[in-house]
């Protein structure tokens, strides 16, 4: 059976949380993450700190985590994301950043208010991040926003998804994207019957799952996506952050602990170093308290 790629994405939570964690609190609690074992690690983003003022201290953090030696390249793949060509030359310069995100949107409304352009201006930025990337040998992480309808009105069928997907694909030769469910508003059906489709379409492109979910929800979508065919999950410890457009505080990321607890009881997945993990816990416990 073939193994669970699982993304923890603090930099989704922290972005969300609406009180500010230090950068010292968030080196260490980076430090017990990469203990964990995680596949990828999703740290930061090279955007304006206007926006994300929480990201601001991403150089820093990436400096000195790569002083100390912990982004290795036989370890936990470091990902960050950003908005345009800027913060992927920036992004570029870390030796130790392995892939470098981009979240296109099936949404005109909101491409252009998370990152200023349009879903055609995005393409041509993203054509220019793939050359960085190609050059500095990093791989290229689109995220498909609004993937399962939006709250703006605008047209979306689920060919979409395969639509962006195959572009994606045979112009710029992206080979990891993830289907998001930014307002959490998908169904089990229509997740289930995405993946199918987009990975029967692409067999050699990774497809990867960033599912916000109400805190009273169970794990219904995650399994979905898993009935069809993904194998690559993003999450966040306490299920912390999610889209601040979602304009529900219900709405959060797949919560890890609970991802980590179907991957381990199916055989998909498995801790490999418990300590940590609990550690981990404890200090997300501890980070993201009600103030």
């Amino acid at each position: 059976m073939e193994r669970i790629h699982l993304v923890e994405c603090p930099r989704d939570a922290l972005q969300g949380w609406p009180y500010p964690v230090s950068t010292d609190d968030k080196i260490a609690y980076y430090r017990t993450l990469l203990d964990v074992g995680f596949d990828t690690l999703d740290l930061g983003s090279f955007v304006s700190p206007k926006v994300v003022p929480s990201m601001a201290n991403t150089d820093k953090v990436i400096n000195i985590l790569e002083d100390e030696g912990l982004l290795r390249k036989d370890g936990t793949r470091a990902l960050v994301i950003v908005a345009n060509e800027r913060g992927a030359e920036r992004a570029s310069k870390f030796e130790s950043i392995q892939d470098i995100g981009f979240p296109l949107s099936l949404s005109e409304t909101f491409q252009q208010k998370n990152t200023g352009a349009s879903i055609e201006e995005a393409f041509l930025r993203l054509d220019n991040i793939q050359n960085t990337c190609s050059n500095n040998s990093k791989r290229l992480v689109v995220y498909l926003s609004m993937g399962f309808g939006n709250p703006y009105g605008e047209d979306w069928h689920p060919e979409m998804l395969t639509e962006f997907s195959n572009r994606l694909n045979s112009e710029l030769s992206v080979e990891v994207i993830a289907l998001s469910d930014t307002v959490g508003n998908a169904d089990e059906e229509t997740v289930e019957k995405a993946f199918s489709a987009v990975i029967s379409d692409l067999p050699k492109v990774e497809f990867g799952a960033h599912l916000h979910l109400h805190a009273t929800a169970g794990m219904k979508k995650v399994e979905a996506a898993l009935r069809g065919g993904c194998l690559r999950f993003d999450g966040a410890i306490r299920g912390i952050g999610g889209c601040p457009l979602a304009q529900d505080s219900l709405v959060g990321n797949a919560p890890t602990e609970r991802l980590v607890e179907l991957f381990t009881n199916k055989g998909l997945w498995n801790i490999s170093n418990e300590r940590a993990w609990s550690q981990a816990q404890s200090m997300a416990a501890s980070i993201f308290a009600e103030h």
